[in-house]
């Protein structure tokens, strides 16, 4: 099948093709590049970890990824490429894991056979696995939970949302399990699941046929195992608003997550219109959506407030969506940046020397009844016009290099399309308002969903007290910044502060309790 796109970008041209063996092999032909990407997604993710092994797909990609080769230690590897300015890397998700290989053309003939030899004869170094396993180790024990309070709530929220699914575990492992990684689990996991029937590969770029029928063959070496991989379970459902709040020592704020399963995917055409919606309420790093106009900017609360309709990997520091995290189980979910604590805002103002709790349920409380207008009362022609028209160019931007794009197109493979990115164009030209709220009515809702807060071990209780209670919280401000607020806005915060939200259960988790 093939199909010319032109756009935004240069002209290219993609090719999804079968291979004997029954592997797919997309092609995304680019004649004015001079990189050539490879790469080989094994529908293979931590979905897949044994029970007590949780972390092993990640350690069995990273091992190969990051050792050498029968031939060429992973030292001798780094020297070898260095001067031709390639790279590779593996990355692992819940189901699928993806090993990239990038070089300039030029060099190609001289990088391939270490892409070869990593793939089909990895060395499996007892010194490399060590690295790598210690550096696992230290992300589960300590990485995790030290690095970025925001990044711990979407990890803990994904844990409550799928616990005791096979999604449920940090694709890394948690601390018991990786203790329990041997050198033998990596090898027999990687011969079992990274095989020939369980791959996909991907090629872009300026490359001969001779080349890419020279990788169909050599990849038609992979094992010859048909393992079976189990079907992604679904999240949980939930009867109310459930709550963790996970006691830290020493956090500087309070980082919110919460998300609720939603049965819908970029399979879906219907897709396109909770794409234009979700913009409107919370496009990721975007300063006209309402949650970070009503949130930060009207309030000054945190850094930044977003809401999605399916994972986002590491949104901390990805500005547009990126490729190779394609699944089946999805869910909606917002995300509130770390908002101030009760003991911040003492030590600042005098004038909140009696509060108790900081901002986190005042910005809980704001989240939730925003979506909940959004569902209630729809969009307005105006904002869903604009709105439409800012994301019909926006996807565009989504894959601006040859390995995004290929990326996308593999993902789009996943989900059983073409080229989601041409595609979603086309829906989005379709939409009409009643599309979009409809679908909201749809896939949306306030009154079931889990929330993760990662905040100070000296906030927890009384924050648990007052989101178990549904207690009055009043938004804090300092006089200085009060003084300049319209009265609409502290009006608006007079009944946010008793928005009620459907809550069932508020337990607190000490920080060193998580991901054992």
């Amino acid at each position: 099948m093939k199909k010319l796109i032109i756009g935004l970008f240069v002209s290219f041209s993609f090719l999804v093709s079968s291979m004997a063996y029954g592997a797919e092999v997309i092609e995304l032909k680019l004649a004015s590049s001079n990189k050539v990407v490879l790469k080989f997604m094994f529908k293979n993710g931590s979905i897949t970890d044994p029970k007590g092994k949780e972390g092993l797909t990640f350690a069995a990609a990273n091992v190969v990824s990051g050792g050498g080769t029968s031939t060429m230690t992973y030292s001798e590897i780094q020297d070898k490429i260095y001067p031709m300015a390639a790279g590779y890397g593996a990355s692992v998700d819940k189901q699928v894991s993806i090993f990239t290989f990038i070089v300039h053309q030029d060099f190609l003939d001289e990088f391939y056979p270490i892409a070869k030899g990593l793939m089909l004869n990895p060395s499996f170094n007892a010194e490399d696995f060590k690295r790598v396993m210690d550096g696992q180790q230290n992300y589960v024990d300590q990485g995790i939970r030290a690095s970025s309070d925001e990044e711990y709530s979407k990890k803990a929220l994904e844990n409550f949302l799928f616990r005791g699914t096979n999604y449920g575990h940090m694709k890394q492992g948690n601390s018991a399990s990786v203790k329990s990684i041997t050198l033998a689990d990596v090898k027999a996991h990687y011969a079992q699941y990274f095989n020939r029937h369980n791959l996909t590969i991907g090629i872009a770029g300026n490359y001969s046929d001779d080349f890419l029928k020279q990788v169909k063959a050599d990849m038609n070496m992979l094992p010859d195992v048909k393992a079976v991989i189990p079907d992604a379970d679904p999240a949980r459902d939930v009867k109310g608003v459930e709550v963790e709040i996970i006691a830290k020592k020493g956090a500087f704020g309070s980082a919110i997550f919460t998300g609720y399963k939603m049965d819908i995917t970029r399979s879906n055409d219907e897709f396109a219109a909770l794409m234009v919606a979700n913009s409107w309420l919370g496009e990721h790093r975007k300063g006209y959506s309402r949650l970070y106009q009503k949130i930060r900017q009207a309030r000054s609360m945190n850094y930044g407030d977003y809401s999605y309709i399916e994972w986002y990997e590491n949104g901390g520091r990805n500005m547009l969506p990126a490729a190779g995290t394609p699944r089946d189980s999805n869910y909606m979910s917002l995300w509130i940046r770390p908002v101030q604590i009760a003991s911040q805002l003492k030590s600042q103002y005098k004038e909140l020397s009696h509060i108790k709790i900081g901002h986190a349920h005042f910005a809980l409380r704001m989240a939730v009844r925003e979506l909940d207008l959004m569902i209630s009362k729809g969009m307005s022609v105006q904002n869903f016009e604009a709105t439409r028209t800012f994301l019909r160019s926006y996807t565009k931007l989504y894959a601006q290099t040859p390995a995004a794009r290929l990326g996308y197109l593999m993902d789009s493979n996943f989900y059983g399309r073409k080229d989601f990115l041409a595609e979603i164009d086309g829906l989005m030209a379709n939409l009409t308002l009643e599309d979009v709220n409809a679908a909201m009515k749809k896939y949306w809702q306030v009154d079931n969903m889990f929330v993760t807060i990662v905040t100070a071990a000296s906030e927890a209780e009384e924050l648990a007290k007052s989101i178990r209670g549904n207690i009055t919280s009043p938004m804090s401000y300092s006089n200085f910044l009060k003084k300049g607020l319209s009265k609409d806005i502290l009006k608006e915060d007079d009944i946010v502060a008793d928005y009620k939200l459907n809550v069932t259960s508020v337990k607190i988790v000490k920080s060193k309790d998580t991901f054992k």
